[in-house]
């Protein structure tokens, strides 16, 4: 039986743990091969732990279990030949780049007035300019072959304001801007665009944030989202469920739109 997307190669960023690895892992059970990309090094903002190279290198050994075919790659989104030499590498390797998932991302708190400007420039430059430069050397890839999707992990802070995350969500929100742009630009070539935005969601992230906050997990997501449903967030598979639709043919005329997983949050 064929799988949906089998012969199609994924570029993912944050790939190691979270989102980023249900994603891997989702995309490789239906035959995708896999372009894997993350730091693997703990950064000086924000100072929870991170990804580290043996989690990259953990999805390796998973992807290949189930089947599949991936190339890891260890760098920084903010550098432009660590992308450019992962994403170069990569298409030697499997011939072409057909999907960009782009999901490295920071978060942490601090009032606007509050934080300092080296805080306001580590999270605009990974969340934003990261997605940007990522996306900079993919997209000649799709264009060359005429077709492509591109998915922006964003957020429901994507879409409106949140307390003490104000350098998060205009990073957020400039993923917005930057995916309704492009699905403009890159139409012509049958290359769709989309915004994802999660409210909460299960992962290592929320101990990261608990820890820097002196709260739990659950404490953290309750007074971060206030989902209209009665939980507290959603799980990695749910956004990679997401994520699949909108790379499938199924979701073909969706481009230029915000995909909301919000569990209600965003009604009320």
């Amino acid at each position: 039986m064929t799988k949906q997307f089998e012969n199609k190669t994924v570029f993912i960023t944050g790939a190691a743990k979270g989102q980023g690895r249900g994603v891997a892992l989702a995309f490789a059970k239906e035959g995708a091969n896999i372009i894997a990309f993350d730091l693997g090094e703990k950064i000086a903002y924000p100072s929870y732990n991170r990804s580290s190279n043996e989690d990259l290198e953990r999805l390796k050994d998973e992807v290949l279990e189930l089947g599949g075919r991936i190339e890891i790659f260890a760098g920084d989104v903010r550098n432009a030949e660590d992308i450019k030499g992962a994403v170069e590498n990569g298409v030697t390797s499997f011939g072409t780049i057909d999907i960009l998932f782009s999901n490295a991302g920071i978060c942490a708190y601090g009032s606007s007035h509050e934080l300092t400007e080296e805080e306001w420039d580590a999270m605009i430059d990974i969340n934003l300019k990261g997605s940007w430069l990522t996306s900079k050397y993919v997209i000649p890839h799709l264009i060359h072959q005429k077709s492509g999707v591109i998915i922006y992990n964003s957020s429901v802070a994507g879409l409106r304001g949140m307390n003490r995350i104000s350098h998060y969500s205009a990073s957020k929100h400039g993923l917005v801007g930057l995916a309704k742009s492009q699905a403009i630009e890159l139409a012509p070539y049958n290359i769709r665009v989309i915004s994802i935005h999660p409210t909460g969601v299960n992962t290592p992230m929320n101990d990261g944030l608990a820890e820097l906050e002196g709260s739990t997990p659950i404490e953290i997501a309750e007074r971060s989202a206030g989902n209209l449903l009665p939980v507290p967030w959603v799980e990695v598979e749910d956004v990679a469920d997401s994520v699949l639709f909108l790379a499938s043919e199924k979701a073909r005329y969706i481009t230029g739109s915000q995909y909301v997983l919000d569990a209600g949050l965003l009604t009320r």
